[in-house]
């Protein structure tokens, strides 16, 4: 008999399903909707709304739930034997807040089978457009909580991360100060997590303490809702807020909606959704120190596992919820693959031309150094973008291909230190993870092993794994988060990229020097002009 475990991810661009047969140790369905090809009707742009200017960036949260309702019946239509799926998880894009008015749980329990989930929650939500981890639009917000917390240091220590524009509680912040009487009207307030689990329970879902984290809201020691924080995001906060719960948890079983129209079965359980970060830690198999992970999409991350709680004070990284009750660091780039892409496009190249590119120019980009700041930036936080070439101009071809992924690799080097430990390996993950001669250059900037995986849809496998976990414990049928995951990961069919020693000491001091740069560019520092020109000097 077949043990089938559904996982979801709906990421800023796509969303993405994921079915592992925990009988064969195999992936036997992948199915992807793409936002803008699929569903042309909600006109974004990669997935996303930029309404007046490049800091404001909204979703369409109903662009969600007609992905996941086109994406269920492509499943149907492929004949996937949809009754055999025992347990569903999922994840979603971090921090994207989903506002809903009071008819929201009603329409949730009358659903009828017969009609489209659209045509029955369009009316459910009191904002109609959902702002998400891009939008950089509430600094104002974000010092008005850090000032009511005590301050960066206060602030950090209790929420696990600095009061950030993307994060959730000053997003809810500007909606009540722009919006009162909407905020009023405000039933509850989802993330896009919750929001997603919530339409499959039939009820309002909770939220796992992977996702609560990054809200600015959640206490990082006792991983629930704090008293300060939510008086200091706005009134009456914790009575719309959903309870946050476990990791772990069994929320329910699957909405009678999802069984008469689709053909799952009834005893189908539904565990709590997170967030895509702490999905992709399980999906990547990171569950021990010493090994770090590199997420190239949408935006950049770098992550990995922590056993115990550190955070880092200077407030560049944050401290998550990990899908195995511990914790997990992370540092969020906001000029990710996006970033690549405008060098791309700009050079009418596609990604083979580009690589071979990369793959020719040399190392250290004949000290050419590129600030990357397309976008606003998050790490280090830079709120009017601007790109930075020091050398070189927009038209150096292999220097515009070079210098964007030294200097995003550089940056993720420079910006881990507070993390305390040099990572022994790095595993890669996300869509520009396929790219060999971009991970070559992770390797000798890291000066560290690199492992790429045959998959890259790291968030959607984390989820299924965690709905077989969850559902393998409730039936005391107690599986080890290692038993899980190597049952799905092939170590031996990875990719290792070994770092070249004969640029070790090239790297170290281009990190020195980009470090100097970001400095005399964001701080006022001292022109680090002349220490350019010896580093070409040296090595060229």
């Amino acid at each position: 008999m077949s043990d089938l475990f559904l996982g979801l991810d709906c990421s800023t661009q796509s969303l993405t399903l994921l079915i592992t047969d925990f009988s064969s140790d195999k992936i036997i369905y992948r199915e992807h909707i793409n936002f803008d090809d699929e569903l042309p009707q909600y006109n974004t742009q990669n997935g996303v709304i930029v309404l007046g200017d490049n800091k404001i960036v909204h979703s369409n949260p109903l662009m969600w739930v007609e992905a996941l309702e086109l994406i269920f019946k492509k499943m149907q239509d492929n004949l996937i034997p949809i009754d055999k799926i025992k347990a569903i998880s999922g994840s979603g894009q971090q921090h994207g807040t989903v506002y809903l008015n009071s008819k929201f749980e009603r329409q949730l329990k009358e659903l009828d089978p017969s009609k489209t989930l659209v045509s029955q929650l369009n009316n459910s939500f009191s904002r109609l457009t959902s702002p998400i981890w891009m939008d950089s639009s509430t600094a104002k917000q974000c010092e008005e909580i850090r000032e009511k917390l005590g301050g960066l240091k206060s602030a950090i220590e209790l929420v696990g991360s600095n009061i950030f524009e993307r994060f959730s509680g000053p997003q809810i912040r500007k909606f009540f100060q722009e919006n009162p009487e909407k905020f009023r009207k405000t039933s509850i307030i989802h993330l896009v997590s919750s929001f997603l689990a919530s339409i499959l329970l039939g009820e309002s879902a909770p939220i796992d303490h992977g996702d609560g984290a990054g809200m600015n809201l959640m206490n990082i020691k006792t991983k629930q809702w704090d008293d300060k924080a939510l008086q200091a995001t706005a009134p009456n906060l914790r009575e719309k807020l959903p309870l946050i719960t476990d990791p772990s948890s069994i929320i329910g079983n699957l909405s009678p909606y999802f069984v008469s129209k689709y053909g799952f079965n009834p005893n189908t359980h539904l565990i709590v959704w997170s967030g895509d970060n702490p999905n992709s830690l399980i999906g990547i198999g990171l569950m021990k120190k010493g090994k770090a992970a590199i997420s190239l999409g949408t935006s950049d991350t770098y992550f990995s596992y922590l056993e115990d709680l550190y955070i880092d004070l200077r407030g560049e990284g944050h401290v998550f919820g990990a899908p195995t009750g511990d914790y997990m660091s992370l540092i969020c780039y906001k000029n990710g693959s996006l970033a690549r892409e405008k060098i791309k496009n700009k050079f009418h190249l596609n990604w083979e031309k580009f690589s071979k590119i990369l793959e020719k120019s040399s190392p250290g980009n004949n000290g050419k150094i590129m600030l990357p700041y397309f976008f606003p930036e998050i790490v280090p936080q830079v709120l009017n973008p601007r790109v930075y070439r020091f050398g070189f101009d927009e038209n150096d071809l292999e220097g515009n291909v070079r210098g964007i992924i030294e200097a995003q690799f550089l940056s993720m080097r420079l910006h881990s230190i507070w993390i305390g430990e040099k990572p022994i390996e790095i595993y890669a993950t996300g869509g520009a993870s396929t790219n060999k001669g971009v991970l070559q250059v992770l390797a000798n900037i890291f000066k560290t092993k690199v492992r790429a995986f045959e998959f890259t849809d790291s968030a959607a496998l984390g989820a299924a794994l965690r709905a077989a976990k969850s559902y393998y414990d409730s039936k005391n049928m107690i599986k080890t988060w290692e038993e899980v995951v190597h049952q799905f990961i092939d170590f031996h069919k990875s990719i290792v990229f070994v770092p070249n020693e004969k640029y070790f000491e090239l790297y170290d001091d281009m990190l020195e020097l980009y470090e100097n740069y970001e400095n005399y560019i964001l701080n006022n520092g001292k022109d680090p002009e002349q220490a350019r020109i010896e580093f070409i000097k040296k090595y060229f």
